[in-house]
């Protein structure tokens, strides 16, 4: 299948170069110039533009870090709309359901079909193609990029209407920075109390209280003090506000959502958009007056 591939970051170049290595032919487009040359190495071609990746891939696919760049990519001067051999356009970004209705639409005039399906799973399941791969869109269309979609992970179909898989993913992102922010504070607790936060973590995973900031997020980075699981504070900080601006307008109440979106932001700006998101665990640490580092491990 020939396939465009736009954004080549931490998810889409592990995404990209799977579909490479499955056989896939790849034409790619990044702003950084070196993302795009690793990739022609294994036999990618390069594109000038997203309106040129239209121009020469029938399907195009899109990891995006923000709305901004989703707007510029799908509808702006040299986007995608441009194309004249784009027919559908697959956006693996997290964007929320009403930024995946306006691209649907302004899409929908140039006759291009507009697939949402945002991932999880992190850069660990984008490099090993586990990832949770939440799509909605016409049927028809779902099944003609099942092909390139399974070869980045597991696809979960949750509707025809544009903005489901988002909503969806949304409520998979609250749930992991619900994780995340819990987590630190349980932790920083126990840790205060005089617990080894190693013990308490192979406690809470052989118990009720194991989630993935537990099982994964703590043992590689917080425990470690390397800080480098992968996934930006900025772009979780994106996901929480779009969730709250997301249940806001349907009328859901968010008492819990609210608290867990304050210490986001508490993080967010201490340590900046370009920071590991793990860094929320500093954040509560020192307001805690604590270390949750492992013994022994020392760290940042």
């Amino acid at each position: 299948m020939d396939i465009g591939f736009i954004g080549l970051g931490n998810m889409g170049y592990p995404m990209s170069r799977r579909l490479i290595e499955a056989g896939h032919r790849l034409i790619v487009f990044d702003p950084r110039h070196e993302a795009m040359e690793q990739l022609v190495k294994l036999g990618a071609e390069a594109a000038k533009s997203p309106a040129d990746v239209a121009d020469r891939a029938e399907t195009v696919l899109a990891s995006l870090p923000s709305l901004d760049v989703g707007r510029k990519v799908a509808g702006g001067e040299d986007g995608i709309i441009r194309g004249n051999r784009v027919r559908r356009y697959v956006d693996l970004s997290t964007t929320g359901a009403r930024m995946a209705i306006e691209t649907h639409d302004v899409l929908k005039e140039r006759g291009i079909v507009q697939i949402d399906s945002p991932v999880s799973g992190g850069v660990g399941g984008a490099e090993k193609g586990t990832l949770a791969v939440m799509v909605s869109g016409p049927r028809a269309e779902i099944e003609a990029v099942r092909p390139a979609l399974e070869v980045i992970g597991r696809v979960f179909v949750v509707g025809e209407r544009p903005g489901l898989a988002q909503s969806m993913k949304l409520a998979n992102n609250f749930l992991s920075a619900t994780a995340m922010a819990a987590s630190s504070e349980a932790i920083a607790m126990g840790v205060k109390a005089g617990l080894d936060p190693r013990v308490m973590l192979d406690v809470i995973n052989a118990g009720s209280g194991r989630n993935t900031a537990t099982q994964d997020k703590f043992p590689k980075s917080i425990l470690t003090g390397t800080f480098d699981y992968g996934f930006g504070m900025g772009l979780m900080m994106k996901d929480v506000r779009l969730f709250l601006a997301e249940a806001e307008a349907l009328g859901i109440p968010t008492e819990v959502a609210q608290a867990v979106g304050r210490l986001w932001e508490v993080a967010h700006a201490a340590h900046g958009a370009e920071s590991d998101f793990t860094r929320i665990a500093q954040t509560v640490e020192q307001r805690a007056g604590v270390s949750l580092r492992a013994p022994g491990t020392g760290g940042a």
